[in-house]
């Protein structure tokens, strides 16, 4: 419950929040960082007994409501510093967010009220990418994932907590995956240079410089979009090919070349996938069961990655009338692929399609899962109270549906994206305050630590376009990467200087303090995509007149080491407005997200892939 801004903080505590004096100042950090990772916490109160039946959708004569579906805004903390409730239980509250010029703007989810998970505002159809330059070319509009994070103190242990602005990135479920080595050798695609203002005969790599990688091939749009374009979804590397679905498709390309290796047209519009595919290179996409705006996304299609032949496809029934399948998230773990939605859930066996389990019993349901080495389901427990609910982190077991463990935050607190499922961490928002606390789980889903960041780093996820309405990825975001005892976040872009510029930092999981922070070279931004080698991978993003690199930073910290400099003289091409990067085999993939233009010819020149090595 909201306490009024007269009311004075809680006093005790780890730097318990003091009411402010004058001009309010963004919170400040203890001096001594908890010695240890925060307890876990008590279990709260069990909630009384709810007044009317329905899991948070507004009441209507007769109707039976489901799980966690829209509630009228909450009213705001008044006041700068309202106290509110941290994540964990019996602890006092952190600070709200500062004044300034971030204060009373939309957090990285927007204002919009929940369907029990934190929703996003559309950012809108992206500009044409692959041409033009300047320091922001390719960059969105909006902030990719959560922005402007501030640290705030919350009893005996600090967290994360956003101050959102206008410039908020949507997240997107993409997949950034490995691959083997493909056997035959890499041509050259010349290229027309069509849409990015080079001569119709100019080779790629005329203006290569010594040291630098080749572009081995680029593909661009050859698909009809509607008008506002469409989202790429992969990309998958299976073997000796790059898959993406986009639209009405799913093609399969040459990693060696390039070229098409084979197109699963579709019956209606792809609307859910997967982050990764199974051991053996199988998927489930989620493909719209009609062409109307009524459709929903509720047809299945299994797609073997490898040979592009579809296996088994149904349809997925709704349970009930609050069973929205307008939007669906899908994870794989295993042989089982998860159907996430408000107020259901369904599990079905990816090799051969047979349902696995359902809708649970019980007072909280699952909503969404992030798949990978283990399944991990947020789920939404009902409640007396819609504005203030109640979410839970499980393991699942992917065959029978069952829970091994449960994780429990304090109450008002939502579970928003699991960053990493092994070891486990996942993102948590307080939605009407606006505040973000990160969490890492152990084995048994107990408490390991609670992520401490110092208050001058401004931390940045991104979850790219993410854009449903009654589903949730709990999967997909990058700039983020983790090992068994450290978990290695981008920041924020830092334009104060002479160039955009941002920085890595390494937290250890078992205490939750920052351990080291890597900058990235002047006038450069990187971003973290996986372990190699017990390094870090990273992208060091294209600038106006710098091409990317792939880069390793060194579990100890330190200056990034360029594996693989991609040519200045095409940074101008490989600067997409949105793009997902994979590094597999010695070899680097950037995809677009997205494919948008404003007439059909400008659309189908377009840029989607582009491959760069030696």
């Amino acid at each position: 419950m909201t306490q009024p801004p007269s009311q004075q903080p809680p006093q005790g505590g780890f730097g318990a929040p003091q009411e402010p004096q004058g001009t309010p100042q963004p919170p400040q950090q203890p001096e001594t960082p908890p010695a240890a990772p925060p307890q876990m916490p008590p279990a709260p109160p069990q909630a009384p007994p709810p007044t009317q039946p329905g899991y948070g959708y507004p009441q209507a004569p007769g109707a039976q409501p489901g799980y966690g579906y829209p509630q009228a805004p909450g009213q705001p903390a008044a006041g700068p510093y309202a106290q509110q409730p941290g994540p964990y239980a019996q602890q006092p509250g952190p600070y709200g967010a500062p004044s300034g010029p971030y204060a009373q703007q939309p957090g990285p989810y927007g204002q919009q009220p929940g369907y029990g998970y934190p929703q996003q505002q559309y950012p809108g159809a992206p500009a044409p990418g692959g041409s033009g330059g300047g320091p922001f070319k390719g960059k969105p509009a909006v902030v990719i994932g959560a922005a402007l994070a501030v640290v705030l103190v919350v009893g005996g242990g600090v967290f994360f907590a956003v101050s959102g602005s206008d410039e908020v990135k949507k997240p997107v479920s993409k997949s950034s995956g490995g691959a083997v080595d493909p056997s035959s050798s890499p041509s050259v695609d010349q290229g027309d240079g069509k849409g990015d203002g080079r001569e119709a005969d100019d080779d790629l790599n005329a203006g290569r410089k010594e040291g630098e990688a080749k572009v081995l091939w680029l593909t661009k749009n050859d698909v009809d979009l509607p008008r506002n374009g469409a989202d790429v979804y992969g990309p998958w590397i299976v073997g000796d090919t790059l898959v993406k679905g986009m639209y009405r498709s799913v093609s399969g390309y040459s990693l060696a070349d390039g070229k098409q290796k084979w197109n699963i047209p579709l019956p209606a519009d792809m609307c859910a996938a997967p982050g990764t595919a199974t051991a053996d290179g199988k998927i489930v996409i989620g493909v719209m069961n009609g062409t109307t705006d009524k459709a929903d996304c509720a047809d299945l299609q299994m797609i073997d990655l490898n040979t592009g032949k579809t296996g088994w496809k149904k349809s997925v029934k709704k349970n009930g009338t609050w069973d929205m399948m307008s939007d669906i998230g899908l994870a794989i773990s295993g042989d089982t692929v998860t159907v996430g939605r408000t107020s259901n859930s369904n599990a079905y066996r990816v090799s051969d399609g047979t349902e696995l389990f359902g809708k649970p019993s019980g007072n909280c349901q699952p909503f969404a899962f992030a798949g990978g080495p283990k399944l991990i389901a947020a789920t939404s427990c009902r409640t007396d109270d819609a504005s203030n609910p109640q979410h839970q982190v499980q393991e699942i077991d992917p065959t029978t549906g069952k829970a091994k463990w449960s994780y429990q935050p304090k109450r008002g607190w939502e579970i928003d994206k699991v960053y990493s499922v092994s070891p486990l961490v996942v993102s948590l928002t307080q939605r009407e305050e606006k505040k973000w606390s990160i969490l890492a789980l152990k084995e048994n889903g107990t408490l390991r630590s609670q992520l401490v960041g110092d208050k001058e780093d401004k931390f940045s996820v991104d979850c790219g376009n993410d854009f449903s309405i009654f589903g949730a990825n709990l999967e997909g975001c990058s700039g983020l990467a983790a090992d068994a005892n450290t978990f290695y976040m981008m920041t924020e872009d830092d334009t104060s200087g002479s160039g955009r510029t941002n920085k890595v930092i390494a937290f250890d999981l078992n205490t939750g303090k920052t351990k080291w922070k890597s900058p990235a070279p002047a006038e450069r931004t990187m971003k973290p995509l996986r372990m190699e080698g017990g390094n870090v991978l990273v992208y060091l993003e294209p600038s106006y007149d710098k091409g990317g690199a792939i880069a390793t930073i060194a579990p100890t910290g330190g200056a990034p080491k360029v594996l693989l400099q991609h040519p200045d003289s095409t940074t101008q091409i490989e600067n997409f407005f949105s793009s997902r990067t994979v590094y597999a085999g010695g070899r680097s993939f950037v995809v677009s997200d997205r494919v948008s233009a404003g007439s059909d010819d400008e659309e189908k020149e377009q840029t989607i892939i582009m491959a760069f090595g030696k």
